[in-house]
């Protein structure tokens, strides 16, 4: 039951009556200022209810005063509002905080609530809120609302410009006043700063949780889920709800059991281990999981704090890592060069097969030894010294050619490129020094090019001195034909009891003598022409044996080996026979003290090319001639050049040094190859390839027997006709002119090919055969015959020459028929040709 009483103090008027009601609750007091000058302390506490009216209109000023300074105290604005929405009272602080001036300035009491409003209307939502606590006020219902000034809406003065400044505001009615209501204004901003940053926490802790690049959960004894974030609900294909709130448990997402622990929700107060983890729509994926368990105060076991770790991308990077590691093996193994890797200490860290085949070692026992062991003692300080520039600067070394020291001693010559490790710890430092760094080295293998090169320069001189050996024999062959020509016409006045015969004979037999010096001079620069004929090399060397016997001499024991179906060659058999005789001759004199000579022969075919030194045999069919013998052998720095020209190993005056190389030259111009195999002690092996011809061998039968009648036929040499010579060359002119008008036939000289026209021109239809050097200046032969042939079609032609044929058959046309006679020629010679061509054309 509620008791009022009022207790009056200095008297109390009607109007200034006023029973204040006070609800039960914790202490409060607080003075309240009435008009009038009354004033109600309201007194609350422990459940108590007391009221007391205390009338101050005609008490002191000091009593007055210590009441308003109560009303006023505090940091809280206070209002009291009648039922209508006026303001009955206001203290200074809530005056302050509406923007209104003090007691009696502009801003009365009755505009106050006005201006507490607006404070809010720019807000529909801070609005609606007023609203309500106005309404509950007016309704005498206690009420409270945190409101915040929306934009454009009214401030207070300590307000900062665009601040929201929060306020707590509490409408308390006041009971048995008549609809009074007490309003409390309180400024919440720094609890709401509180609030907003706990939220903000809160907020970017569940961001962290939710979008960590691990997963989180934790699970109950059984294992439901009371936790999960939503990077592990994504691995499983499900949302952080569905595994909380759709009844799924740890094993039902588990694939297999954790490798290395028992894994279960509870498997002890630390577990980890890899799991086979499978998502709700069976996705499979390895992860590793690491948990502990909290456990309630009895040491009962409640929950989990889980991480998971998806090891795919691991295991996806593990693999690339794994498969690039392999690439780079592969690369550095299997790379065509020499790649070593080299210690701040010079030592050697690592290198590929390419490098240890390089350098002749079978395994990778040289790793640690010194770089310097490898190279040539008279380079190793200069090479070290570039190493060393390589460890500052730009790390980079110019490539440049060392020697590399072989396991058995053999030099190697290489390109080096050296470069400084990136990121080694020896990288230079401002200053420019460098504490030293490893080191890459890649080697290139110069050996085959240098050799190459050595090849080349040496096949540029062999054909530098083969276009000098034929330009001379060339020369060499217009004088022979007119010494030889010349004697042969003196024997014609000469017979052999003639006391100049013999003489005459000498000079031939020494200009024959230089002839076949010529020849080897043209067949070393394969220019010498050849009469090839299609032979059996059995036979060949059946008919050359004996001579062979008598030419190594009794000590030394020939023994010829023949294969078995030989095919045919077709060679130069005078050309072939010299070859033989040649070799037999230096591997006699490389058995001084006796030994054997063995000639054997046999059929090779070959399906891949054949490289031997610096030659390449193509492949095809083949007949082999080894020539073998037990002498001393032949040096290995002497095998590169022992088919050079006047290269001999022989004493001065013991050879001409053109015998390997004359038989050189023969064998390349048959189409042959020729091989040497040869060791100090251990004798030599010559192996000459010749194609195998494939015509039958009743066509060799048949030449060789038109050849024989050709040459029984020959033994008459007159004839008659008229023969238009032309040479530049006197000496060879008069002889040849002689020589055929002793034989019964007209001769027209001309020194060039402009005057053989001029004759042809006045004697056409009288001219039956044109004899004409190749070589000529001003017109050349195979000109001079083009003009011919245009007046004379039918016109039988024979060129004469010191060079051989092939060099002016390409400047024929096709189908031309043109024979050929080959200076130096006799007498006899020349004579049987003309004959033959005018008889046979």
């Amino acid at each position: 039951m509620t008791r009022t009483a009022i207790y009056g103090l200095g008297g109390m008027t009607a109007a200034g009556a006023l029973s204040l009601g006070l609800a039960a609750g914790g202490i409060v007091t607080d003075p309240v200022m009435l008009t009038g000058g009354l004033f109600a302390v309201l007194a609350l506490g422990g459940g108590i209810l007391a009221r007391r009216i205390v009338s101050v209109q005609s008490g002191t000023e000091h009593q007055r005063s210590m009441l308003a300074e109560s009303f006023d105290a505090g940091l809280m604005g206070r209002m009291i509002t009648a039922s209508d929405g006026t303001v009955v009272q206001a203290n200074s602080v809530f005056r302050t905080w509406v923007g209104a001036g003090p007691e009696g300035a502009s801003g009365s009491a009755s505009a106050l609530f006005d201006m507490l409003r607006r404070r809010f209307d720019h807000d529909p939502e801070m609005a609606a809120r007023f609203r309500r606590l106005a309404d509950s006020a007016r309704q005498g219902r206690a009420d409270w609302a945190e409101l915040v000034p929306g934009p454009g809406g009214t401030r207070g003065p300590n307000d900062a410009a665009g601040s929201g400044a929060w306020s707590l505001i509490r409408v308390m009615p006041l009971a048995g006043t008549g609809g009074l209501a007490k309003w409390v204004i309180e400024d919440i901003s720094d609890r709401k700063d509180v609030e907003q940053r706990l939220r903000d926490e809160q907020e970017n802790l569940s961001d962290f949780m939710n979008h960590a690049p691990v997963g989180f959960y934790s699970v109950d004894h059984d294992g439901r889920f009371l936790f999960a974030n939503a990077t592990l609900a994504a691995w499983l294909d499900c949302s952080a709800a569905d595994l909380v709130c759709g009844g799924v448990s740890l094993h039902d997402v588990l694939a297999e059991p954790a490798r290395g622990s028992r894994h279960s929700p509870f498997a002890g107060d630390e577990s980890r281990g890899e799991v086979t983890m499978k998502s709700l729509k069976g996705r499979r994926f390895q992860a590793s999981i690491a948990q502990t368990t909290v456990a309630s105060p009895d040491g009962r076991s409640l929950r989990t704090r889980s991480v998971v770790r998806d090891l795919t991308p691991e295991r996806d990077w593990r693999e690339a890592l794994h498969r690039s590691e392999q690439r780079f093996q592969s690369f550095f193994e299997d790379a065509p060069i020499g790649i070593a890797l080299i210690n701040d200490d010079g030592t050697l860290a690592e290198c590929n097969d390419a490098f240890l085949t390089m350098i002749g070692r079978p395994s990778r026992s040289i790793l640690g030894c010194p770089l310097a062991e490898l190279f040539s003692p008279g380079e190793r300080t200069s090479i070290l010294a570039r190493l060393d520039q390589g460890k500052i600067g730009s790390g980079m070394i110019a490539p440049f050619e060392v020697n590399l020291r072989t396991q058995g001693r053999e030099k190697k010559m290489a390109q080096l490129y050296a470069r400084r490790l990136a990121g080694s710890p020896g990288e230079a430092d401002p200053s420019g020094s460098s504490s030293g760094s490893g080191m890459i080295l890649h080697f290139i293998d110069l050996t085959e090019q240098k050799s190459l090169e050595a090849q080349f320069a040496q096949s540029q001189k062999m054909q530098a001195i083969g276009q000098l050996a034929g330009g001379v024999a060339h020369d060499f062959n217009n004088l022979l034909t007119a010494m030889i020509g010349f004697c042969d016409l003196l024997l014609l006045r000469h017979k052999p009891g003639d006391q100049s015969f013999s003489d005459i004979m000498q000079i031939k037999q020494n200009a024959n003598r230089a002839a076949n010096l010529v020849r080897q001079l043209l067949a070393f620069s394969r220019q010498q022409t050849l009469q090839p004929r299609i032979l059996n090399i059995t036979d060949v060397l059946a008919e050359l044996s004996n001579l062979l016997r008598r030419l190594i001499g009794e000590n030394i024991e020939l023994k010829m080996v023949h294969g078995r179906d030989l095919g045919l060659i077709k060679v130069d058999q005078g050309q072939l026979e010299q070859v033989i005789i040649n070799l037999a001759v230096n591997a006699r004199d490389a058995m001084s003290g006796g030994g054997r000579l063995t000639i054997q022969t046999s059929n090779v075919s070959t399906n891949e090319p054949t490289r031997r030194e610096h030659e390449e045999m193509p492949p095809g069919e083949y007949v082999a001639i080894e020539v073998l013998d037990t002498g001393t052998g032949i040096p290995k720095e002497n095998l590169a050049r022992i088919f050079e020209p006047f290269f001999s190993t022989k004493e001065v005056g013991s050879g001409t040094g053109l015998g390997l190389s004359t038989v050189y030259g023969i064998v390349r111009q048959t189409g042959g190859f020729i091989f040497v195999d040869s060791a100090p002690g251990e004798g030599a092996k010559f192996t000459i390839h010749l194609p195998r011809h494939q015509a039958a061998k009743t066509a060799a039968v048949t030449a060789e027997a038109e050849s024989e009648a050709r040459e029984r036929s020959a033994g008459d040499l007159t004839g008659t006709g008229t023969i238009l010579l032309v040479e530049d060359e006197d000496a060879v002119r008069v002889f040849s002119a002689r020589a055929l008008r002793n034989k019964g036939y007209q001769v027209l000289e001309a020194r060039s090919g402009e005057a053989a026209l001029n004759l042809l021109n006045t004697e056409s239809n009288r001219v039956d055969l044109l004899v004409s050097d190749v070589v000529m200046p001003h017109m050349d032969g195979p000109t001079l015959i083009r003009h011919v042939r245009d007046k004379r079609p039918d016109m039988k032609v024979i060129f004469i020459s010191g060079y051989t044929e092939d060099k002016f058959r390409d400047q024929i046309d096709a189908g031309e028929h043109i024979h050929f006679l080959p200076k130096p020629f006799s007498l006899k010679q020349l004579a049987g040709k003309v004959k033959e061509v005018l008889r046979d054309g």
